[in-house]
């Protein structure tokens, strides 16, 4: 990364995506403005994906999917601790 040797490895890449992943979604806890918007995209991202929405065309991904990708961060962080 940018000639930096820290996030090289099977461990420290996922140690480092985790903890920009934990910033990205732990700011909006601390900011009301940004909380809302947070909660509304959820809710909304429930509807297009039950009502089979399209995005510019494609459709959205579905429930299963997503799913599967929560699955995939909550084991990635697993991962990481280990």
């Amino acid at each position: 990364m940018a000639g930096h040797d820290m996030l090289d490895g099977w461990q420290p890449a996922p140690l480092g995506a985790l903890a920009l992943m934990f910033v990205v979604t732990g700011v909006p806890h601390f900011l009301p403005s940004w909380r809302r918007d947070f909660v509304a995209m959820f809710s909304a991202n429930v509807l297009a994906a039950r009502r089979g929405l399209t995005l510019a065309g494609k459709p959205v991904t579905p429930l299963l999917a997503r799913t599967a990708l929560q699955v995939l961060f909550v084991a990635a962080a697993v991962a990481a601790a280990v």
